[in-house]
């Protein structure tokens, strides 16, 4: 058997070691990672500590034992976020580099696998717990590393760029909802495209509607994204039904309306429970 997903928890990472802290000692589950136990956080939930930084792990995936290569299973990446901006938030983003740029971690032009089920459970379950602590939860675009032939995603909290460690209360929501994160069958999976850093719009569709979304891809990098990285971004989003766009113009951007077909933003049922506004 194996799990739903790994998370991975850096050693150097505030928040990994936080929610770590939170979930105590846990029993080891199957196999070793360079002489590292994987343990067991549930029967379907695991955990993996790295004593690097997250964004610098190329080539995890190839480390897993053979009975978690062989199901392609997911990875979690737990972590802080930094920005210059600095909105303190929870934030679920896919993994790669878009463009020629590796300045933080995995390489230039190259994307990883995404699991946009997962992707949209996790923004969901922080939605939930956010606000009960007043923090909002948005996906962020498609950015930086480590490069991985699993699927795989960020789940972060962060703010400003002297933001480096989050209130217990932060780090407690984050350990509850890791084990409820778990797949829908009903949504429906969509290539994203348009919008900031921060996409509000495709959090919005996801929370209200049976919405999930593998890559994102802003805006501002749709008319410098080569195409063979164009067409990565949409195989590499499995189950991809077709494309949104965050606005009409992004359709006509690139040449991303030759990878699927335009779906509209009504496309998928709304969700029952509580509204995300």
């Amino acid at each position: 058997m194996s799990p739903r997903f790994l998370v991975i928890l850096s050693d150097r990472d505030p928040v990994a070691r936080g929610v770590a802290e939170r979930w105590g000692g846990l029993p080891t589950a199957w196999g070793h990672v360079e002489g590292t136990p994987i343990r067991r956080l549930t029967d379907e939930v695991w955990t993996l500590h790295r004593p690097g930084w997250h964004v610098e792990d190329n080539g995890l995936d190839e480390l897993l034992p053979e009975v978690l290569r062989s199901a392609r299973v997911p990875l979690l990446f737990v972590s802080l976020h930094r920005s210059e901006t600095g909105p303190r938030c929870f934030t679920v983003h896919p993994l790669g580099n878009l463009t020629g740029s590796a300045e933080v971690g995995g390489f230039p032009r190259t994307l990883s696998p995404t699991a946009p089920r997962l992707m949209a459970s996790a923004l969901r379950r922080l939605r939930e717990a956010g606000d009960r602590i007043g923090i909002p939860a948005t996906y962020e675009a498609t950015h930086h590393g480590p490069a991985l032939g699993h699927p795989a995603f960020f789940l972060e909290v962060g703010g400003g760029e002297d933001f480096d460690r989050p209130a217990p209360e932060v780090l407690h929501a984050i350990a509850e909802a890791i084990p409820t994160i778990e797949e829908d069958p009903v949504d429906r999976v969509a290539l994203g495209v348009g919008g900031g850093h921060y996409m509000p719009h495709f959090a919005d569709l996801a929370l209200r509607r049976h919405w999930a979304f593998g890559h994102l891809i802003p805006r501002h990098a749709l008319g410098a994204v080569e195409p063979d990285v164009a067409r990565a971004a949409w195989e590499l989003t499995p189950g991809a039904e077709g494309i949104l766009y965050a606005r009409a113009a992004d359709a006509e951007r690139g040449a991303w309306n030759r990878l699927g077909g335009r779906l509209r933003d009504q496309d998928a049922p709304g969700r029952a429970g509580p509204p995300s506004g």
